[in-house]
């Protein structure tokens, strides 16, 4: 590829010397971008890796193409090009600094000579001092645009932090701290202020010399931020009216509850007491259903991490039993919050709302019980209330079929579309029955709830099997070779030891109706099916 490329008409030009460099460098985007092999540059990047291991890691030339880099050139880089290269040298700095294969090119992970391991510590530096350099101007140039400017953004997580406080090089640092700063407060895109927020994290390790100067940058972006939301929510929240329907003020509370709850994901932000501020705005849009969904989004995912953040603050350190107290009632205040919104006329925010209850559900009741026995006052099990209201959801919005629309001869643009859609809600469904397994599993929720779902199954299962060629069935078809793999699949879930699953068996089997689970017959009416139910019933059927 890099020696029999595509012939350029010339080669750039700068200081009046050819660069073939940079040539190769435009042939390997422009294969890259027309191949349509695949969309995944790593990959390319590492097969390349021992045959054009000087072109991959000549970041200098690859960073000049961009900075130089103007529309009015004759040969300027277009936008889509800008983008792979900048994915190309985030895909190189990789490689360089990790040493191995990305996942799927080798079995097991490389183990690296001492030759080796001492070019990675050379490459580390060199992307260190170069990028540390150069990093700020890039963000400065494509900071309007976010995908790049994601991209861009994971380079540091490879930088050899240690460099930032050496000589000169620390001036950098404000330098790109300023930048970041300045995209989180323009953008709302979830990639870009996670990728953000990531950044701080890694700058903000205690071990660094640069961790104080970092903090406090943070602690200043974040003061902003939640002065800017208490500002809006101020101007916006009217008593008696709910919130103003200006389109700009819902666009930069919106924004502002974005980036908190993006920051909020990998830092500590329970100083600033964003959960009575959240809580308030949820149990505002239950009592008025005024808000609108891109609000309601980000305030429940803000509270799961503010209560989470406090979570982990009183298992590192002990803490007063009054603390827990308050600290128990913010969790069954929040479980309260969250299954108020099952109801909710959106789907997005019933589907949150189910969500992010089933993970909260799942770490505290599990939680361990400290010496004194204070940590142990915050395990919550979730009521019997709270319980029929998540076997209701699943019931509802998990096994009940979607209407089908009736209209006909749809463009073949929106009939894809539609499909799109489809497949969505399905995997949405899947996710959200598997986080509420989940918690049979682990003994969050009571074992009557898996009979409740396993009639459900059984009902398909029957509907299935009447509709095969109008009863009877041929085992050596592709349908009956499928439900076999599923049933062996299935059986697996109960694990080899029948002994120890058989309560759990005899449980199901004491609250599915029978009606509901008609066993006995289908193996008489159905004997092709005799092998299929002897992979995963034979323990049931003895029990019976």
């Amino acid at each position: 590829l890099i020696v029999q490329g595509i012939e350029m008409e010339e080669f750039s030009k700068r200081n009046g010397k050819l660069e073939p460099i940079a040539s190769q460098l435009k042939t390997l985007i422009i294969f890259f971008l027309e191949s349509e092999l695949h969309n995944h540059v790593t990959y390319l990047v590492d097969s390349l890796w021992d045959w054009s291991m000087s072109l991959l890691k000549d970041w200098e030339c690859m960073t000049a193409l961009l900075l130089e880099n103007d529309d009015n050139q004759k040969e300027a880089l277009s936008d889509t090009q800008e983008s792979a290269l900048i994915e190309i040298i985030l895909a190189t700095v990789r490689e360089a600094a990790e040493g191995h294969p990305p996942v799927g090119r080798g079995g097991t992970k490389k183990i690296l000579s001492t030759k080796e391991k001492k070019i990675q510590v050379e490459d580390s530096v060199k992307i260190t001092e170069h990028f540390i350099v150069v990093l700020p101007q890039l963000l400065a140039k494509y900071s309007k645009d976010a995908e790049k400017v994601t991209n861009l953004l994971q380079i540091p997580q490879y930088f050899d932090l240690e460099l930032y406080g050496t000589g000169s090089l620390e001036k950098h640092l404000d330098a790109l701290l300023r930048e970041v700063k300045a995209i989180v407060l323009d953008h709302s895109d979830m990639d870009v202020l996670e990728a953000c927020s990531r950044l701080y994290c890694t700058l903000c390790n205690e071990e660094l010399l640069i961790h104080n100067k970092v903090a406090l940058a943070r602690t200043e972006l974040v003061d902003e931020l939640v002065d800017q939301l208490n500002q809006l929510l101020g101007s916006f929240l009217n008593e008696g009216e709910g919130l103003c329907t200006e389109e700009e003020g819902i666009h930069c509370i919106y924004s502002t509850l974005r980036r908190i709850t993006a920051f909020h994901n990998a830092h500590d932000l329970s100083k600033w007491n964003l959960y009575d501020k959240m809580s308030e705005l949820l149990v505002f849009e239950m009592e008025h259903s005024c808000l609108p969904v891109q609000i309601i989004l980000p305030a429940l995912q803000c509270a799961y991490f503010a209560l989470l953040w406090q979570l982990a603050c009183v298992a590192k350190k002990p803490s007063s039993k009054e603390n827990l107290v308050v600290l128990k009632t913010h969790l069954r205040h929040y479980c309260r919050i969250c299954s108020g919104y099952f109801s909710h006329s959106n789907r997005d925010v019933r589907e949150k709302a189910f969500m992010v209850i089933c993970d909260f559900l799942m770490i505290v009741s599990h939680q361990d019980t400290s010496d004194d026995g204070t940590l142990g006052l915050l395990e919550y099990f979730p009521s019997t209330s709270l319980q029929s209201k998540m076997l209701l959801f699943i019931q509802d919005h998990i096994f009940t079929e979607e209407e089908e629309d009736k209209a006909k001869d749809l463009p073949e643009e929106e009939d894809r579309k539609k499909d799109s859609q489809k497949l969505d809600i399905l995997h949405m469904k899947r996710c959200l029955l598997a986080a509420y397994c989940k918690l049979i599993i682990h003994n969050v929720i009571e074992m009557t709830a898996a009979a409740e779902i396993y009639k459900h199954y059984m009902k398909l299962f029957q509907k299935h099997v009447e509709s095969q060629n109008g009863g009877s069935t041929d085992p050596i078809s592709a349908s009956f070779s499928n439900i076999k793999e599923l049933a062996r699949r299935f059986s697996l879930t109960f694990g080899w030891d029948q002994v120890k699953t058989r309560e759990s068996v005899a449980m199901i089997h004491k609250y599915v109706p029978s009606r509901c689970c008609p066993f006995d017959i289908l193996l008489v009416h159905y004997l092709h099916y005799k092998s299929l139910f002897s992979i995963y019933l034979s323990s049931l059927l003895l029990l019976k």
